[in-house]
């Protein structure tokens, strides 16, 4: 018996790529999956789910329309959210009626749950997510952590999952989702094949490699904006916790957790991010040696800024290296 799948049609702004790019994926699963023998019938019953039937129109000259309404669904197995575009809280006001039908589709029939890139904020309206580990794109982390405190942000995942509800990364990062469900519903070899065909890179875990650390400053803290300052201009001398605090006029305790506090980061952890993002840079824009590169950042230990390169960028300097600078990587 197939299963049916929803592919919500936002009200007001949307990636219109997630609607689209969601239902091709789909299809070209149920596609290879029949083929190959594995169900005689798709796996999976798509519909392009809207408030009303009413054709959407996004981005002035792209119109989507809806195959069923919200009312037309009485039960569904997979519930994905698309991306949303402007501000949050006006797009979750126009989509109310979908932040009722997802809590009921999710209590009456257990229907899993799965957001894209910045639709993780209608996702969490519903209060479904309290408690529970969510990815969405890390430019908006600040704006969804001061709207959901009580969700869990995972800044680093390109997916998330957590019971049966799932979110993804930013941008283009919400095929990795895809892919992800589509193996997990019909399995690792149609999820391959589909990521062959889609040229879609398979097993992405994180979008480290994708962050521009910008330091957080949305904050009235004036002595912690000196200290960020101070830091992102002197990233390449010995900077300690107790200098930065005799800066600030405050005792290093204090100093801490205001601090951690403004930015969510730990004095150190800045100064960290704040290296490394010098780093990724200079990797990306200069021919300079990854030692050069480590010296002009305040590094004098190969191992330390290794582990600290790969945890905050997600690859290794070199990998990055041959990633991001199209001429060091023809050389």
């Amino acid at each position: 018996m197939s299963k049916h799948l929803s592919i919500l049609v936002p009200q007001g702004t949307a990636i219109v790529d997630t609607v689209i790019g969601s239902m091709s994926l789909f299809e070209m699963a149920n596609g290879y999956h029949r083929r190959q023998g594995f169900s005689q019938e798709n796996l999976f019953q798509i519909d392009l789910v809207g408030v009303t039937r009413k054709p959407v129109r996004y981005q002035r000259f792209i119109t989507v329309e809806p195959t069923r309404s919200l009312e037309e669904i009485e039960k569904t197995d997979l519930i994905i959210v698309p991306g949303l575009v402007g501000n949050m809280e006006k797009q979750i006001a126009l989509n109310a009626p979908f932040v009722d039908w997802i809590k009921k589709q999710r209590i009456r029939h257990d229907s899993e749950l799965a957001s894209l890139c910045r639709g993780a904020f209608l996702l969490a309206a519903t209060g479904l997510m309290h408690g529970k580990g969510c990815a969405t794109h890390w430019l908006t982390h600040d704006t969804f952590r001061s709207m959901y405190p009580e969700v869990e942000l995972l800044p680093d995942k390109v997916i998330s999952e957590d019971n049966g509800i799932y979110s993804s990364g930013g941008a283009y990062s919400f095929l990795n989702l895809l892919l992800y469900l589509v193996e997990k519903y019909y399995g690792r070899e149609t999820a391959i094949w589909c990521s062959k065909v889609a040229e879609i890179e398979f097993d992405r875990l994180d979008q480290n490699q994708f962050v521009i650390f910008n330091g957080q400053k949305d904050h009235s803290d004036e002595g912690v904006k000196e200290a960020q300052a101070y830091i992102e201009a002197h990233y390449g001398e010995k900077i300690s916790v107790e200098q930065l605090a005799e800066r600030a006029a405050t005792s290093a305790r204090n100093f801490i957790r205001r601090f951690k506090k403004a930015t969510h980061n730990t004095p150190l952890e800045y100064i960290q991010r704040v290296r490394i993002e010098v780093a990724k840079k200079q990797l990306e824009a200069t021919p300079l040696s990854i030692h050069e590169v480590m010296y002009n950042t305040g590094y004098q230990d190969d191992k330390t800024f290794r582990t600290l390169f790969k945890r905050y960028a997600g690859l290794t300097p070199l990998e990055y290296r041959h990633k991001y600078n199209r001429e060091m990587a023809l050389a």
